[in-house]
């Protein structure tokens, strides 16, 4: 990894794994980071190669290799990487020597299910994260009973509840032949913002899975399986391919450039055999 020196201390962290660029802003506004054995608030400090940086009394470096992985989380397990009320984190589930660098890329609450993302690179999880981005996450959502039309109409226009901004869906989109699930997407990401949406409009959630972020979906994944993103995937989310019209375009590249492996690997069959 190429980096340019003198380079601002949140972009420096970012870089070694400690998580998304703001979270790192966070790190140094909490008073946990350290350069040269002196604690360091502000955001405009800058470091070199041979500075020595330190969070939590811990000295990080930049990271040679990136992670980009998609996980099923199940119901029951957390985002954070650290609770001492808690067991079950969701990044034990991903399997990988360097485990422990990784960051959740947003979140899932405790009760939720469904993709998560996880990667040490943090210039890619404030991209996907930025408010201005505006990626999708779609939900699939079982509610206690049908929903009335006017209400998801509310919720397209934007609900107050506990904040000066409202919680807004993008759009939804109802599952056929079952009249107690749905399928929302949103762009923002709010604590808890599905269910705050359905409880504020008196409708009890049931369960809540997360089937796509952007143009990556859940798919066959079964719950605490993970994989790889693709570069394709990745270079797609990055360039904002998150509409459901660019997804099914999306999908069908996907499954044109598999059918033409699956013909190559077929034809290379025929030649061995020849």
């Amino acid at each position: 990894m190429i980096i340019e020196y003198p380079v601002r201390l949140q972009v420096y962290l970012a870089k070694c794994g400690c998580g998304s660029r703001r979270f790192c802003e966070d790190l140094i506004a909490q008073g946990r980071v350290m350069v040269n054995n002196r604690t360091v608030r502000e955001m405009g400090v800058k470091v070199n190669e041979d500075d020595v940086v330190q969070v939590d009394t811990e000295t990080v470096e930049i990271i040679d290799k990136s992670y980009y992985i998609a996980l099923n989380k199940p119901k029951g397990f957390v985002c954070t990487n650290y609770d001492p009320n808690e067991t079950k984190y969701a990044r034990d589930l991903i399997e990988i020597r360097d485990r422990d660098l990784l960051f959740n890329v947003g979140r899932l609450d405790k009760d939720s299910s469904g993709l998560l993302l996880f990667t040490n690179d943090g210039e890619f999880a404030n991209k996907v994260t930025h408010p201005s981005f505006e990626i999708e996450k779609e939900y699939l959502v079982h509610i206690d009973r049908q929903i009335d039309i006017e209400d998801l109409n509310k919720a397209l226009r934007g609900i107050y509840i506990d904040t000066d901004r409202p919680y807004r869906l993008k759009s939804y989109e109802f599952v056929p032949r079952r009249k107690d699930y749905i399928r929302v997407t949103l762009t923002e990401g709010k604590n808890r913002e599905v269910r705050k949406i359905f409880s504020f409009l008196g409708y009890e959630v049931k369960s809540l899975m997360r089937i796509r972020i952007g143009c990556i979906l859940l798919g066959t994944m079964q719950p605490g399986e993970y994989r790889n993103l693709t570069k394709r995937e990745m270079d797609g989310l990055l360039a904002g391919k998150t509409s459901l019209d660019a997804r099914r375009k999306f999908g069908a590249a996907l499954r044109k450039e598999k059918e033409e492996k699956a013909r190559a690997r077929a034809e290379k069959k025929r030649e061995t055999f020849r």
